[in-house]
C-alpha cells in the first residue's frame, strides 16, 4: 500500500512570459489556451507520421528505404504518438478545440489524422460522447465490463471479440433504441467509409497500406479495450453505477504526464467537461468524497499495467501500487481482498433485478 502525500501530475501554469508572434497566431485558433499542447502535438504528427505514410505508397522506392520508414512508421505511430493522439482526441471530443469561426478545423483530428491512428472518423465520438458516458459501463453500454470475470484471460478475448468483430452493430442497434439518429449516421458513415478506403487502398499497395493503416486500427481496438477493462474492473457490487465505484484513479504516472491526466477515470465520468488540467486539483478537493465511497486510487501505474497485472492475478503488485486513502486498510491483505470482491464476474440476472428495483 501507498499513502497519499502530494500529486504531480500535469497543472496548467500561466505562461511567465508573452506568447511569441506564432504562438499568438495559435492561441487566436483555439476556445482554450491551456490546449496549446494540443496544437504543437498535432503539427507533430502532420510533419512526421503523414510523410513517412506518403513515403511507403511512392511507387520503385528502394527496398530496404521503405522497410526502413516502415518500421519508423510503426514504432511512431503505435509506441510514441497513438496515446498522446487518442487521449487528445478523447480530450476534444469533451471540449471544442477550436473556436466557432475556425470550426472546420474542428473536423482535422478526427477525418485527416484519426484515420492513420485507426480511428475511423468520428465513430469514436459517437461511441464514447453517444453510449459510453450516458450508459456509465451499465448493460446498455456495449463496452460494459460487467458480465466478464475481470481477472480473467478468457473473459476478455469474449469482451474483445465481441467488440472488435460486432462493435459497430452493437452501437448502431443502440442508436435505433435509443432514436438517435445523427449519431447513428456520424459512427456507421466513419466506420464505413474507413472499411472501404482501406480495401481501396488495398488494391494501390497493399503492403503500405496494411502498415499505415490496418495494423494501426488493429492496435488501437486492442490498447483502447485493454484500457477500458482497466479503468473498468473493479467495480462494487452493491452500486454498480457509482462512478466512484465503477471507475479508478490513476495519480503519478508517467502515463498522465505523456496523455493528458487520463488516469483520473472517476473524475472523468462525474465531470466529463472538466478540462483535463483541472483534475488533479478536483481530486484533492474531494479526497473526502473517495474515501467516503472506497474509490480505487492506484499510484505509479497506468492502465496497460493493471491490465496486466490482472490477466496474471497479481494482486500483490496491485495492492503495492493501490494508495490507501483514509487509512482504511491495515495491511496488503486486507487491500487483496477487497480488489478481488471488485472484480467478480456480475451474474445477468442479479443485475435485471437491480433494474427492476430501481
Amino acid at each position: 500500500m501507498k499513502a497519499f502525500t502530494l500529486l504531480t501530475d500535469p497543472v496548467y501554469v500561466k505562461p511567465d512570459r508573452e506568447y511569441t508572434r506564432l504562438q499568438k497566431f495559435f492561441r487566436s485558433l483555439i476556445k482554450d489556451e491551456r490546449d496549446m499542447p494540443f496544437v504543437y502535438l498535432t503539427i507533430r504528427i502532420t510533419l512526421t507520421l503523414i510523410p513517412l505514410a506518403i513515403l511507403l505508397y511512392i511507387p520503385g522506392v528502394n527496398n530496404w528505404i521503405w522497410w526502413t520508414a516502415a518500421v519508423a512508421y510503426l514504432v511512431l505511430n503505435n509506441l510514441i504518438l497513438k496515446g498522446p493522439y487518442i487521449l487528445m482526441l478523447h480530450c476534444t471530443s469533451h471540449r471544442v478545440f477550436f473556436e466557432r469561426k475556425y470550426n472546420w478545423l474542428n473536423h482535422y483530428l478526427p477525418w485527416v489524422l484519426g484515420p492513420f491512428f485507426g480511428q475511423s472518423p468520428e465513430t469514436y465520438y459517437s461511441h464514447h460522447i453517444g453510449m459510453h458516458h450516458p450508459e456509465n459501463n451499465m448493460p446498455d453500454d456495449d463496452s460494459c465490463t460487467m458480465f466478464f470475470q475481470r481477472d480473467s484471460l478468457r473473459g476478455f478475448a469474449k469482451y474483445f471479440g465481441s467488440f472488435f468483430f460486432a462493435g459497430i452493430f452493437h452501437l448502431a442497434s443502440y442508436f435505433i433504441r435509443k432514436n438517435r439518429k445523427n449519431l447513428l449516421k456520424r459512427a456507421v458513415r466513419g466506420e464505413i467509409l474507413f472499411i472501404a478506403m482501406c480495401i481501396g487502398l488495398c488494391f494501390v499497395d497493399w503492403p503500405a497500406t496494411l502498415v499505415v493503416f490496418i495494423i494501426p486500427f488493429t492496435f488501437s481496438r486492442v490498447v483502447m479495450m485493454m484500457g477500458n477493462w482497466a479503468q473498468h474492473a473493479f467495480i462494487c457490487a452493491s452500486e454498480p453505477d457509482n462512478p466512484y465505484k465503477n471507475s479508478i484513479t490513476c495519480i503519478n504516472s508517467t502515463y498522465n504526464r505523456q496523455c493528458w491526466n487520463d488516469g483520473y477515470h472517476i473524475g472523468h465520468h462525474l465531470k466529463p467537461a472538466m478540462h483535463w488540467t483541472d483534475y488533479p486539483h478536483n481530486f484533492r478537493q474531494n479526497l473526502d468524497v473517495y474515501v467516503a465511497n472506497d474509490a480505487v486510487v492506484f499510484e505509479g501505474i497506468d492502465y496497460m499495467q493493471i491490465f496486466l497485472f490482472l490477466m496474471l492475478k497479481r494482486y500483490d503488485l496491485l495492492a503495492k501500487h493501490f494508495v490507501n486513502i483514509g487509512n482504511r486498510y491495515n495491511s496488503d491483505a486486507e487491500v487483496i481482498s477487497f480488489l478481488k470482491q471488485r472484480t467478480r464476474r456480475f451474474p445477468a440476472m442479479a443485475v435485471a433485478s437491480k433494474a427492476a428495483v430501481a
